[in-house]
């Protein structure tokens, strides 16, 4: 089975799992096993399925703001955890691919494998919501037609995606890629470097 099959499997057992009770406070069951790179594109996806409902609920007009505020916070806390996940995923690449050497004219990608991984993960949960108004009975016929147009083409970007993802990993396989990693060195959580952070700890 291709990295990419095995993803997407891994990904909507994850979506499906968290709506079993769909609720933003459920507790993640990871069913792999420890150190499996299931295991990690399940948290992975489990992540991107509780702040994809997070965006939904602060976008309710009539929310509370000091609620909204937490949500706010509750968002930020679960990017930076989506970042961390994301470049753990690259280290687990970058093991993988350790013993590979590079060719002399190996060219670099614009992202890392991780990266386009976590797009992937996105997708799926667009994929999952896109179907669920393509068919929801209590739209109208346009709109059902209209999503059924949408889920069209982000089936195709799946393929697409999908197919991208498996040829950079055979490509740094090969020697064809150099895979190379930046860590994304988020500025807005680090009280060091978010001038409104720590300006206001000078004032103290």
């Amino acid at each position: 089975m291709k990295f990419t099959e095995t993803a997407w499997k891994v990904f909507n057992q994850a979506i499906e799992d968290y709506h079993v009770s769909d609720d933003v406070n459920t507790l993640i069951n990871n069913p792999f096993e420890k150190d499996t790179l299931e295991r990690i594109l399940y948290a992975k996806n489990w992540i991107d399925t509780v702040q994809w409902h997070l965006e939904d609920i602060i976008r309710d007009e009539n929310i509370d703001p000091a609620e909204a505020l937490q949500l706010k916070r509750t968002i930020d806390a679960s990017n930076q955890k989506r970042t961390d996940l994301v470049e753990y995923i690259d280290s687990w690449f970058l093991t993988k691919f350790e013993n590979i050497t590079p060719k002399s004219d190996a060219k670099i990608n614009t992202e890392t494998p991780a990266w386009a991984v976590d797009r992937l993960s996105i997708l799926a949960l667009k994929v999952y919501h896109m179907s669920l108004e393509a068919n929801r009975e209590s739209a109208s016929e346009e709109h059902r037609n209209n999503c059924q147009a949408k889920l069209d083409v982000l089936l195709t970007q799946k393929e697409d995606l999908s197919t991208s993802i498996n040829q950079l990993l055979a490509d740094i396989e090969n020697g064809n890629v150099k895979m190379k990693v930046y860590k994304q060195m988020k500025m807005y959580n680090d009280e060091s470097l978010n001038p409104i952070l720590y300006q206001k700890g000078q004032q103290k």
